[in-house]
Parts: structure tokens; C-alpha cells; sequence
């Protein structure tokens, strides 16, 4: 695996292209070598916990089928796509490409999908409401970019594929292996296989503004008491029996504004922002991971499924997130906490001697589902 991250130039990537415009990246890893085969992933596709698809493109349409498949279902005769959702939980080889995404903050980084494709094989004109980096593995695969799209954009009746009505082709690139192309969200693309290929699709997730404001909201509600009322001190008389006045919603409107700003610990959006759906570890795991904690030669790195980050505080101390959960810690932790979300592994003894209160927070990322332990 490469060294280098994908972008020669992250700070520029982030100024001109980030929620964009699209970017190729010719040779973006040079000497790459996919860290998954097409049979591997024929393979992960067989089991019943892993989320696959198959999209096979026939005269009269397109038809999509749900794992798990058996080697049966990979002899057609059609065009066709195999999709493995989450490679990078299952593979840790796979899970090492996060680190090579050196722009955008991890945080925002959602999982990494894999396909293979037959000749000619695809998914359809389609576009997305995330940002992807598209990482061509074995072969090669043209990618065809097209409109800007939107919720009103026409799409082909399909009971479960999103497929564009009307695609206008702007820009056609033939990925090689190594080759990237980052795709902002809204934009039309289509990548169509030339002889079988496979693509790593490393994408990144955006909470919606309505759960953000939902978790906002919750968050004051909590701490608004019976005795704060709506005031209109200083008003003038009413005009009309029973009237509602502009500036009477205006007002309202002002002091529902200064309760959601006087919010001095964003402790809602890192909750949110972590949320995911990792498997809820029972109580004899749990038991058996805080015991390997004790080990003297313990060792913890961040579990796959996992969804970690971590926040300055105003006082001086952090806010680490896992899976949604919180719990203030001290700044001494910082270096610790970077090198987890940077999936290394580390010594527990060494992270121990940092701060007494080391042991309580490494236990609290464990229950959480954020640590294994070797």
C-alpha cells in the first residue's frame, strides 16, 4: 500500500473541488495494488451478513438482486455489477485506504464500497447525494459525468434503483488502476466496465439538516424551564381585535433564536455526526474485552464498524464520540485519540501513563463498541 495520501494537494482539492466540481487524478497511487480481488469479493458476497447487491443490464431494463449469492448467480450472460457494501469492516487491507484520504475530515468519511463489473457492465446513469472518490482497482473503467441533479430530477420507474430518465453526457475519462475520480454530490455519473474490472468507492456521509436541527432543538428543549415565556416588552397597541402582527412573529422569532444560540457545548453534533450502526456487543464481549484491557501487554486500535471523533473543549478539555455516545476527557489524550481515528494500533500501558483518568475513558470507548483489544 502506498504512503502517499490520493490528493497532491488537499488545500487546493478542498478550495476548488469539494462539494464542486469534479477532479481526475491520474496515477493518484502509483504502483497500486488492489487489495481485494474479484473473487475475494464474489467470496464476502456468499455470506449472509454482508450487504450485496447485483445489477445486470438487459434490453428490457435493469433488474437488481440482494445477496447473499451463491456461484450460481455469478454466471450471466448480461452485462452485470457486483456491489459489496462496508468492505472496509470486513477487510482490514481494504480499511487502510481511509488513510489515504488526506483532505476532508474523517469524521465525514462513511464506508468504502467495492464492485466488480463484467464487460460493459454498470450500474446506470445515476447520481449520489454524497461525495465519492472513486479508485479504480483491476482493469479499467470508463466514467461518463453528466448534469447537476437534484430531488427533481426524472428518473426510470424502478422499484428500487435511482436511475436518471436523462443523462447529458459533459466529460468521459478511461480510470486505469491507481487513477481517482472524485465525484461531488449532485452530479450525473455512469461508469460502464471495459472487459471485467473491479472499483473501490470510498464515500463519505452527510446528516441531513433536519436530523441536525431535530437533535439541536432536543438539546435546548432539555433545558428550557416552565418559567421562560414569550415576552413583547415595548410593544406597540394592538391595530385589530384578535390580529397577529408581523412583528409579533418576528419577535418570536428573535427569541427562539437567541435560546438555540446560547448553546455553548455543540456536544449534539458530534453525537450525530458518530451515529451509526454498529453491532451491539452483549455483556459477556463487553466483559471480555475489559479483561484483555487489564492484559500488561494489551494493545487496542478502533474497532472496524466503528465511528470515532473527538472536539476541543472551551475549558481546555475534549469530547470524544463514539457510535452516537459521548464523555469528556483530558487533553492529554489528544495524541491517543488521533492515532485511533487514524486506525493505528497502540500499547495500553503507554496511553495508561498519560492521565489518571486514561483507564475510565478507554472503558467507556469499549462498552461503547469503539475498541478491540488484542
Amino acid at each position: 500500500m502506498a504512503a502517499r495520501g490520493l490528493l497532491p494537494d488537499p488545500a487546493s482539492f478542498l478550495e476548488r473541488h469539494w462539494q464542486r466540481e469534479p477532479l481526475l487524478i491520474r496515477g493518484a497511487l502509483p504502483g497500486f495494488q488492489p487489495p481485494v480481488s474479484a473473487g475475494e469479493l464474489a467470496g464476502l458476497a456468499m455470506e449472509a451478513e454482508v450487504e450485496s447487491r447485483i445489477v445486470v443490464r438487459r434490453d428490457q431494463g435493469w433488474e437488481l438482486r440482494h445477496g447473499p449469492f451463491d456461484a450460481g448467480d455469478f454466471d450471466c450472460p448480461d452485462p452485470w455489477t457486483l456491489l459489496v457494501q462496508g468492505v472496509d469492516q470486513l477487510l482490514p487491507e481494504v480499511a487502510e485506504l481511509r488513510r489515504l484520504v488526506n483532505g476532508p475530515p474523517l469524521w465525514r468519511l462513511d464506508d468504502i464500497m467495492v464492485s466488480y463489473a463484467s464487460d460493459g457492465g454498470g450500474v446506470g446513469p445515476h447520481f449520489d447525494r454524497y461525495d465519492v472518490f472513486l479508485l479504480q482497482g483491476e482493469g479499467e473503467r470508463i466514467w461518463r459525468l453528466g448534469q447537476r441533479c437534484d430531488e427533481h430530477s426524472a428518473l426510470l420507474p424502478h422499484d428500487e434503483l435511482c436511475l436518471l430518465k436523462h443523462f447529458e453526457c459533459q466529460a468521459e475519462y478511461r480510470l486505469q488502476c491507481g487513477d481517482v475520480l472524485y465525484v461531488p454530490p449532485g452530479v450525473a455519473h455512469w461508469g460502464i466496465s471495459c472487459g471485467e474490472s473491479t472499483c473501490f468507492s470510498i464515500g463519505f456521509r452527510a446528516p441531513r439538516l433536519a436530523d441536525l436541527l431535530s437533535r439541536w432543538t432536543d438539546v435546548r428543549l432539555e433545558k428550557l424551564g416552565d418559567h421562560q415565556l414569550f415576552g413583547d416588552a415595548g410593544r406597540g397597541p394592538a391595530r385589530r381585535p384578535g390580529e397577529i402582527d408581523s412583528s409579533d412573529i418576528q419577535r418570536a422569532v428573535e427569541q427562539l433564536r437567541a435560546l438555540l444560540q446560547a448553546d455553548s457545548d455543540p456536544q449534539w453534533f458530534g453525537e450525530v455526526i458518530t451515529e451509526g450502526q454498529p453491532p451491539d456487543p452483549d455483556r459477556e464481549m463487553i466483559d471480555a474485552l475489559l479483561a484483555a484491557l487489564a492484559a500488561p501487554d494489551a494493545r487496542i486500535c478502533l474497532s472496524p464498524e466503528a465511528r470515532l471523533a473527538w472536539q476541543a473543549l472551551p475549558d481546555g478539555d475534549l469530547r470524544v464520540f463514539v457510535n452516537g455516545h459521548s464523555q469528556r476527557c483530558a487533553p492529554a489524550l489528544t495524541d491517543t485519540l488521533g492515532a485511533l481515528c487514524d486506525g493505528q494500533t497502540l500499547p495500553v500501558s503507554t496511553i495508561l501513563d498519560q492521565h489518571e483518568s486514561a483507564g475510565a475513558v478507554l472503558e467507556f470507548l469499549v462498552v461503547m463498541g469503539g475498541l478491540d483489544v488484542d
